[in-house]
């Protein structure tokens, strides 16, 4: 039970891990307010000496101050929930490199020089032997898959699939997806895309979430594969597109409000969750035991009035932006 954080500062060539075990919806909205405020809010929070692993770290967030870079990842509610975060980040963290960990925690490893296999397990990434695809009929799907056909035309599909799970079942799959029906038009953004060109040989990719192992290419079955990493970038994919099938235009309006919205709002009180779980009775007679480390609230960044005038300001003129646009 949790959502669980690894914060890691970066000063004066040492770093130091901070955990929070309900702070991964969180993490945004610790970061949003600078440098300053995310330091203190990390230093607020208890310190350990292990590293979270991809299952257990639901978000984390890296800052070194002696190279200017965040490095932050958690999961967004949608498209445009993350490109307002990032669009905010942007404005607040000025001077700093400020990059979306798609690798996960070996994206903070990494940065460090620990390598990025230093949380994962040999073998923990899974590929399958795909028996079909997950075409999906709704019209709001996880992500978009495409694939360029032999007469050089290009068709889409949505896909219940995450977009690194269409590695996982490796070039086999690019048979199964062009024999699929037909999915329904858009009428939200995914939360990422895959691109096939299998005359080419080329398979890119792009995400705003996490897609752990992107950079251990070739990944199993894709050896004889270039992959096209795009990041979060979902133009290339857009411009390839049927005309039939466009990704839409969402406005970021109500996602940058939101996250306003967020700075200033109270802490989640578990008390009363984590006294029912431990009043429950368990399966065959045992006793449910609350962890330690759950009735440890997180202490969120408290902005000076300064730094919540800024944020607020980058995000009005993000607004007027969108508006115009």
């Amino acid at each position: 039970m949790g959502a669980r954080a690894q914060y890691v500062m970066v000063e004066n060539g040492a770093w130091q891990r901070y955990y929070s075990h309900w702070a991964a919806n969180r993490v945004v909205h610790d970061l949003l307010p600078g440098p300053a405020a995310a330091t203190r809010c990390f230093r607020a929070n208890r310190e350990i000496d292990e590293w979270l692993d991809d299952v257990w770290c639901e978000g984390a967030a890296l800052v070194d101050h002696d190279r200017r870079t965040l490095l932050w990842f958690a999961f967004a509610d949608s498209w445009a929930d993350h490109l307002a975060a990032r669009s905010v980040l942007a404005r607040t963290w000025p001077g700093w490199d400020v990059r979306f960990a798609h690798d996960g925690m070996g994206d903070l490893t990494h940065h460090l020089g620990l390598g990025r296999d230093l949380t994962r397990t040999p073998g923990w990434f899974e590929t399958f032997e795909p028996s079909g695809f997950a075409a999906t009929e709704y019209t709001k799907p996880c992500s978009v898959v495409s694939l360029r056909l032999p007469d050089g035309s290009v068709r889409a599909w949505g896909s219940d699939w995450e977009p690194v799970e269409h590695l996982a079942g490796g070039p086999r799959l690019v048979d199964l997806i062009a024999a699929s029906s037909a999915t329904p038009a858009l009428t939200d953004m995914p939360y990422g895309g895959v691109h096939f060109d299998p005359q080419a040989r080329t398979v890119s990719l792009w995400a705003v979430q996490t897609v752990a192992g992107i950079h251990d290419w070739p990944l199993p079955g894709w050896e004889d594969w270039i992959l096209d990493f795009r990041g979060d970038d979902h133009t290339r994919q857009a411009g390839l597109l049927p005309a039939g099938f466009p990704f839409p235009s969402p406005l970021l309006t109500a996602a940058l409000r939101s996250l306003g919205d967020g700075l200033t709002d109270p802490e989640p009180d578990m008390s009363a969750p984590l006294a029912r779980a431990a009043g429950a009775s368990g399966p065959e007679g045992t006793t449910p035991v609350v962890n330690p480390a759950a009735l440890v609230p997180h202490e969120a960044a408290d902005p000076t009035p300064a730094e919540l005038a800024a944020v607020r300001g980058a995000i009005d003129a993000l607004v007027t932006e969108a508006g115009a646009g």
